[in-house]
């Protein structure tokens, strides 16, 4: 089965932390990707830049426009993501504990079972 483990970062949560809470958890990526790497689960992994570094792409009157907002009202924003394939549900959620960022106080990980994927050599769904 395939999972998203998705990791929502709260700017407030984040500058909280004291720098060496901060290390653990930059750190502890490494181990997890290490962990999974090895286990053969991790099929990919993004990190992503603030909601600051971003912009979003509508189309009016046929034409692209880009702006630097409105997101999505929320104080949380998608800061990366684990796409992760394992044996069932209870290993996605023994994999997201392991996760640093499902340690700190505040934050978590959001594990969603995948309904449909694909690669550069896949079909689209049918």
């Amino acid at each position: 089965m395939k999972f998203l483990m998705i990791m929502n970062i709260n700017p407030a949560i984040w500058d909280a932390l004291t720098e060496a809470e901060r290390d653990v958890v930059t750190s502890g990526h490494g181990e997890f990707m290490a962990t999974v790497r090895a286990s053969g689960e991790l099929i990919d992994t993004v990190a992503l830049a603030e909601p600051a570094k971003s912009a979003v792409v509508r189309v009016q009157n046929g034409a692209p426009v880009v702006t630097d907002g409105p997101f999505v009202e929320s104080k949380e924003f998608l800061g990366g993501y684990y796409f992760i394939e394992c044996a069932d549900q209870a290993r996605a959620y023994e994999l997201a504990a392991m996760i640093p960022d499902a340690a700190v106080p505040g934050a978590g990980v959001e594990v969603r079972p995948v309904v449909f994927s694909a690669d550069l050599t896949s079909e689209g769904p049918e």
